[in-house]
């Protein structure tokens, strides 16, 4: 089971190798690169172009399956379609899934495992959200709630609800404070 915690990344047990996902999933400004396309510095083989002078944001990042030792292999973001990261202002376990694979974290193992991660994380007041591009998800024990398109400028409260099937979450979205 993933424990979830930030940690140092742990490049002698893990290394990229041929995984460059995170260069196709996230928002790079530094270098121009829009979320949801492969870097023009990334090729499969040899990796990063620039890497001895990527920049910040590149060099500070580390999905959890190279961080977290206890992440199972099935989880390395070439072979899942997904990294996973822990974001550092809420805590939240963020599931970015490839747009070329928009069903990938709703298979084997990995919903089943989003499920478990969330009921662990539900004690500590912290949530999974599944991004496929701007669609996000909401992930619980119980299943899985569409949040719809969610900006940088927006957040989200989930509060317990009771609905006709028992209890269940209520998602209230807003705009951030900014802070």
């Amino acid at each position: 089971m993933i424990q979830i915690v930030s940690r140092p990344a742990a490049p002698e047990r893990r290394e990229c190798g041929s995984c460059g996902m995170c260069c196709k999933l996230f928002h790079i400004s530094a270098v121009d690169k829009p979320a949801g396309r492969w870097c023009r510095h990334w090729a499969a083989g040899p990796g990063c172009a620039i890497y001895a002078d990527r920049p910040e944001q590149c060099r500070e990042f580390f999905c959890l399956w190279m961080s977290d030792p206890t992440v199972a292999d099935a989880w390395k973001p070439e072979r899942s379609r997904i990294v996973l990261s822990i974001f550092p202002g809420n805590g939240f376990l963020y599931a970015q899934v490839d747009p070329s694979a928009p069903h990938a974290w709703r298979k084997p193992p990995y919903f089943d495992d989003l499920r478990r991660m969330a009921a662990g994380l539900q004690e500590l007041n912290r949530r999974v959200i599944v991004f496929v591009g701007e669609n996000a998800t909401l992930v619980t024990p119980q299943g899985a709630t569409p949040l719809g398109r969610m900006s940088p400028d927006e957040n989200f409260v989930v509060e317990p609800a009771f609905g006709p099937d028992g209890p269940t979450f209520r998602v209230a979205r807003g705009q951030s404070s900014g802070a």
